[in-house]
């Protein structure tokens, strides 16, 4: 970094942001309650709540959202008549998944090759961390010229949509000029990146059942409809021959305009196994960013070890369906719903069970919040300029807020670039991005003030 004093002071409190992340990676924040103990998410919570009080912040509260879980809520007043920044990030992180998978305990931040391993390291604890790095940055060097609010959520990888009905029943709170989702990434380590679009989301539970219980498949097999393979049908039935998703009524030809994803690059970033090919048509940036896709999240069925020569009766599956801007996911749960229920062969029963959805987002980037996350870029950046690029993630979140303050402009930044592997094992942080993206929210704040 630069001699700007801005940078020196971030770069001297990396060691305690380091410290800070490894406190809160430890809590086991999945707020699956099922499986994880709700302890570990309040925890998580009060540490939060601790930090903004010891920034100066006021009001902080703990918000108990509709969907049981909790967001950490506090407001930092700036200078009289000073505009108003929202920063925003999460708390509540993906399981693990396979612990076994993971080459440090995944709820232990590691240093490993220069960079931080850790559940939750990028995704996105360590935006709560970059968002306090960036304010202590300003508060040592002249103040903070903005009055900030900061909401840090505790149920966003859920997207049960806690806490966009609680900001609708309380559309005052989170209310400001601009918005900064700290929940992006940028294009690859080193390259400045605001993420423009987001596609929307809808998860679906899907059951298949042909008999009263399960038969003894030498007796029965070959004439008794079996569930299992004909939810596999269904399922296969979501897909062209080229893997390209294909829900009946639903488009998937758009075109993605801007920065370009190298198909090599990809596929080293995706890890995919040599002589595997990649799917659908169109360039990787067209598949990603500007398409629907669909994903099979699990299924119900008897695992191989331990299963018994048996027709099964019934299955389930979760499936997910990532839509673009431009595509209304209630409308499209509705056509995917409809695909699910036309294509279950033999007529066996279905249902199906939308858990949860989140509308696709586009954001203005002629705003002049973006011009001043230009210039800040710029500087935290030497000679690199900002980019724009799409994320096929889904923060349902945006779209609430953009509905609720239309005249707010938002920005998405963070630390989930490729190398960080969020949601797989072995989840990891740059440091260096930490401290960079560190820099550029602090000298945005202070740009976006004096605009």
């Amino acid at each position: 970094m630069s001699s700007n004093p801005v940078a020196e002071t971030v770069a001297s409190l990396l060691p305690r942001a380091r410290a800070e992340l490894t406190e809160l990676v430890a809590f086991k924040s999945v707020a699956d309650f099922d499986r994880f103990p709700r302890s570990e998410s309040e925890a998580a919570a009060n540490w939060i709540a601790d930090a903004l009080r010891a920034e100066g912040f006021q009001d902080v509260a703990l918000l108990d959202t509709p969907d049981g879980t909790q967001s950490v809520y506090g407001c930092l007043p700036g200078p009289v008549g000073a505009r108003t920044v929202l920063l925003y990030a999460h708390y509540d992180v993906q399981p693990p998944l396979d612990e076994a998978g993971w080459t440090t305990p995944p709820f232990e931040l590691t240093e490993r090759d220069g960079r931080w391993y850790g559940r939750g390291s990028a995704d996105c604890k360590g935006g709560v961390i970059m968002h306090l790095l960036a304010l202590r940055a300003l508060k040592a060097n002249g103040g903070v010229p903005v009055t900030v609010k900061m909401i840090v959520e505790g149920s966003e990888e859920q997207g049960t949509g806690g806490l966009e009905r609680y900001a609708e029943q309380h559309p005052d709170l989170l209310a400001a000029d601009t918005i900064v989702i700290g929940d992006a990434g940028n294009f690859r380590v080193g390259q400045p990146t605001v993420t423009s679009t987001l596609r929307g989301m809808t998860m679906m539970r899907v059951r298949v059942d042909t008999l009263a219980g399960d038969l003894h498949s030498g007796q029965f097999g070959g004439a008794a409809p079996d569930a299992l393979s004909a939810l596999i049908r269904v399922l296969d039935s979501l897909r062209a021959e080229d893997g390209s998703t294909t829900v009946d009524g639903l488009t998937g030809d758009a075109h993605w305009e801007g920065l370009q994803y190298d198909e090599a690059q990809f596929r080293q970033d995706a890890k995919v196994l040599e002589g595997v090919g990649l799917i659908g048509s169109g360039t990787v940036a067209d598949r990603i960013w500007a398409r629907p896709a669909v994903t099979v999240l699990g299924i119900d069925c008897p695992p191989v070890v331990g299963a018994t020569p048996s027709v099964q009766a019934g299955a389930r599956a979760l499936v997910s369906l990532r839509v673009p801007p431009g595509v209304d996911v209630a409308e499209a749960t509705k056509l995917l719903q409809a695909h699910l229920e036309a294509h279950t062969p033999w007529g066996a029963r279905v249902s199906t069970e939308q858990i949860g959805q989140g509308q696709a987002f586009s954001a203005d980037t002629t705003s002049p919040a973006y011009a001043a996350m230009a210039d800040a870029m710029a500087v935290a950046y030497p000679g690199q300029d900002m980019q724009y690029a799409g994320q096929g993630g889904s923060i349902p979140l945006c779209n609430t807020l953009a509905a609720l303050y239309p005249q707010a402009e938002i920005l998405l930044i963070g630390l989930s670039e490729p190398e960080a592997q969020i949601h797989a094992v072995n989840e990891s942080v740059s440091p260096e991005e930490l401290e960079r993206l560190s820099v550029a929210e602090a000298l945005f704040l202070r740009n976006y003030a004096a605009g």
